[in-house]
């Protein structure tokens, strides 16, 4: 009891000192990146917790209520798991409470940009009750996360893709995949993980044409001279990344086609890549190829350092933990770079956030929007419409939310031995590999779909 109390004063101090030096700073502008900020906040505190926190939870009562203490392990998962119920429950209130918002004088607008004050305060008592519910609430909500994690990927990449790719085969190919996803827990969570995986593609892919097309309007020569570096220094990455894929997973001695193979195939689909964007009738560019390349390889990477450490052809075998840490570190930081990505979309009122009846939607805006430029010289009463879903903003942030705990507990809600890799296995290993060759065909196709379908407006 003396340790839980300890743990609420702590929290809570560290929230009011957050409080008072943040939430009077935070412009209504830049509340996208504030709650990136949140988010982040409780990325760092569940991992501190699973690294450091077992020892806390132990001298809890309620949660160390057990005759024989389980492993430190199980009080890692069990930390992670209550720090992410806290930043979930806090994003899918803010969802359901912007449901329906089309108008910035709707009262909850306000609710969305500011408040901040009471926001943290809430988003931290939050945290710090999830510590004093008892462990069935905990494991219900481990055990059902995988499903809840698959109807939200579900909804957020139908979303995504259809408002981005605005065709239907690829919302087809996301239904697909989402049949694959309906076996047991784990499995599903696995899948999942490749979902999670797609949307961050299309997002890259956004990002990618996005940054291209922003550097080509400029048109003057040391813009393309800067494309020019970052496509060669990409493609001259992609290749040596692939040579270095080559040594690790190829070693000598071993009959190792498999992974031969899937390096091989990354290489030809950088090629493909180049090859169908330089093509005349294609309206490509060669800088957004290089950069889904290199993307590839890490996704060719992330696949092979998850065989199982008794294969004889993972080169990294010896080196399994710290392996499995560095999967684990960009798997985070992907996830707050794409999670951060879709609050900056959001704010800059393109299509990417914006619900496809938004007449703002596809506007050319600055990356933080200026949807309050001129909010003084308008009268209240004038309507203002939102540039983006606010509900939809936030939805992203609780499946986020979600995804990170399984990150940090490696996808699974049993401890073993081996509770300390992440992601290792046959089912990941393949997993990975099948994002990598999805995110392949989605960026030929993004290229090749407007010669297939002249009448669409891809733009």
């Amino acid at each position: 009891m003396w340790c839980a109390s300890c743990l609420a004063s702590a929290c809570a101090g560290c929230t009011c000192n957050l409080c008072a030096s943040a939430a009077s700073a935070v412009p209504r502008r830049s509340a996208r990146l504030a709650y990136c900020g949140l988010f982040a906040a409780s990325l760092v505190l569940a991992f501190l917790l699973r690294q450091f926190g077992a020892p806390l939870l132990q001298q809890i009562p309620w949660i160390n209520a057990f005759d024989q203490t389980p492993p430190d392990a199980w009080f890692q998962m069990n930390a992670v798991l209550r720090v992410s119920l806290g930043n979930f429950l806090f994003f899918a209130i803010f969802a359901l409470m912007m449901i329906g918002i089309k108008d910035q004088n709707d009262r909850r607008d306000a609710w969305h940009h500011g408040g901040w004050t009471a926001k943290i305060a809430v988003w931290a008592v939050l945290i710090v009750l999830m510590f004093c519910v008892p462990n069935i609430v905990i494991t219900i909500y481990g055990n059902l996360i995988f499903l809840i994690i698959h109807i939200m990927m579900s909804l957020a990449y139908w979303q995504i893709v259809r408002v981005s790719l605005n065709h239907k085969p690829i919302v087809i190919v996301s239904e697909v995949l989402l049949i694959l996803t309906s076996g047991i827990a784990e499995v599903l969570s696995k899948f999942g993980s490749g979902l999670f995986l797609l949307v961050q593609v299309v997002m890259l892919l956004d990002f990618t044409n996005n940054w291209n097309d922003s550097w080509v309007e400029k048109d003057e020569k040391k813009w393309e001279i800067a494309l020019l570096v970052v496509t060669v220094v990409c493609y001259l990455a992609t290749f040596a990344f692939s040579g270095v894929l080559f040594m690790w997973f190829n070693p000598s001695g071993h009959d190792c086609g498999l992974n031969v193979f899937f390096i091989v195939m990354t290489l030809i689909l950088a090629f493909a890549f180049a090859i169908v964007a330089l093509h005349p009738q294609v309206n490509g560019s060669v800088m957004p190829a290089s950069v889904i390349s290199v993307y590839c390889a890490y996704l060719c990477y992330t696949g092979l350092s998850s065989e199982p450490d008794d294969y004889e052809c993972n080169g990294l075998h010896m080196h399994s933990k710290q392996v499995s840490m560095g999967a684990l570190i960009l798997g985070m930081l992907t996830t707050v770079l794409s999670v951060v990505y879709s609050a900056v979309r959001a704010g800059s009122s393109t299509t990417f956030l914006s619900p496809p009846s938004s007449p703002r939607s596809g506007a050319k805006n600055p990356l933080l929007g200026d949807e309050e430029k001129g909010k003084g010289d308008d009268k209240e009463s004038e309507p203002r419409p939102v540039t983006y879903s606010y509900t939809f903003f936030h939805l992203i942030f609780a499946l986020a939310s979600m995804y990170s705990a399984m990150l940090l507990t490696g996808w699974t809600s049993a401890v073993s031995e081996s509770s300390e890799l992440m992601n290792v296995g046959w089912t990941t290993v393949w997993v990975r590999i099948c994002t990598e060759w999805v995110t392949a065909t989605l960026y030929i196709w993004t290229l090749i779909a407007p010669l297939l379908f002249p009448d669409r407006d891809f733009s």
